[in-house]
């Protein structure tokens, strides 16, 4: 194994499997010094566990992980938790009830000398903006002030990497808004690597430097989140950001033929070659029209727009856009328009297809470095 010092923390094929339950599939992932790297799937994806198999709370069957270029898993290797310099934040804070904050954050400075704990205390009470509540309770807090707690106590010991698990999820919705971003803002500024876990797809967009989508243990892209939204590498990950429709269509050598009319955009495919094209609603025109041949069949008011279902001639469902001024009843006969002002994505056998090229270009790489390295070894061709 050839490992980066440079990385903050690298995967390579990390598997965890419960009896017949494949919990973490072969993930291989490189996270870079101070990035915010978003860990998002829906429940049961393998998140948790491999929040947990980094942080040495679970020995993984298979793979490598290795922290700031020092293998602690892997080949016979195990690190324990309290030596991976790694800090991690419960999804229910686990503060000490009996403890006062600056009890709880010094916790884990157990042998660091008197008064290098009381100052570490001090600076991280202070950058979390809680100097003043020193000597309160965990129950005297509000919810977003007990989280705020929780983090101090996660990044007293200085640790390499800060594992986050759902952080947010026992806030209300305007407290969690309103934290999510003081958090982001604090864990930016103080330069620290972060993994942080949500199911919540708004919230990955928002806090991450980078996204990692996972399905059902397998790692399905990663990429900053506007090429994860923009350009999902498969139709789980298309689907998971909300408010998708696929429209089929069939490659021609302009562009491709769809239900919504023809759509101006070259291919890398064989005439012919069936695709579905992603279609959120911002990419569509909704016009009323007696004579259209689709029909609205729900409308749902947003304040500044209208989301629209809307059903085609084929029985498909799309979801459109329109501004608030713009209100058609259900039933109401209209015609809908392809006009995204941009490429949009095609995919072939649930994989896009600039993903699908992606593949092939890295793999004849591979094959081209491996029949160089024979070439110069002296063996043979056939």
């Amino acid at each position: 194994m050839n490992f980066d010092a440079q990385l903050a923390l690298r995967l390579q094929n990390v598997t965890k499997q419960y009896g017949e339950t494949v919990a973490v599939d072969r993930v291989s992932l490189e996270v870079t010094p101070g990035e915010l790297l978003a860990l998002v799937g829906p429940s049961g994806c393998g998140k948790t566990t491999l929040l947990r198999l980094i942080a040495g709370l679970e020995m993984p069957d298979e793979g490598y992980i290795e922290i700031r270029g020092r293998v602690v898993t892997g080949k016979g290797m195990f690190v324990p938790p309290e030596k991976r310099r790694v800090g991690l934040m419960f999804q229910d804070y686990a503060l000490f009830p009996h403890m006062t904050v600056a009890e709880n954050v010094a916790f884990g400075l157990q042998g660091w000398p008197k008064e290098a704990r009381r100052r570490r205390v001090r600076e991280m009470l202070s950058t979390v903006r809680l100097a003043h509540l020193a000597d309160r309770y965990p129950h005297e807090l509000s919810g977003g002030e007990q989280q705020r707690v929780a983090l101090a106590r996660a990044l007293a010991p200085e640790p390499d990497v800060l594992l986050l698990d759902e952080p947010f999820s026992n806030l209300d919705a305007g407290l969690r808004v309103e934290v999510r971003e003081e958090i982001r803002d604090l864990l930016r500024n103080i330069n620290i690597t972060t993994l942080f876990v949500t199911h919540d797809q708004e919230e990955a967009l928002v806090m991450g430097d980078r996204v990692a989508v996972l399905n059902q243990g397998r790692l399905e892209q990663a990429g900053t989140p506007e090429d994860v939204f923009h350009q999902p590498a498969t139709r789980f990950v298309a689907e998971f950001f909300g408010h998708t429709a696929f429209i089929l269509g069939h490659v021609v050598p302009e562009g491709v033929e769809t239900e919504l009319g023809f759509l101006s955009q070259q291919v890398p495919l064989p005439p012919g070659t069936e695709v579905n094209i992603l279609v959120r609603p911002d990419d569509l025109v909704v016009y009323p029209d007696e004579a259209g041949e689709a029909r609205v069949v729900r409308r749902a008011f947003q304040g500044m727009y209208h989301v629209y279902q809307v059903a085609l001639p084929s029985g498909r469902i799309i979801h459109a856009l329109t501004l608030h001024t713009h209100a058609y009843a259900p039933g109401t006969r209209v015609r809908v328009e392809l006009q995204p002002g941009h490429d949009l994505v095609c995919f072939k056998n649930g994989r896009s297809v600039s993903a699908e090229r992606s593949d092939e270009v890295a793999s004849d790489h591979v094959s081209l470095k491996v029949a160089e390295k024979e070439l110069s070894l002296g063996v043979p061709a056939y």
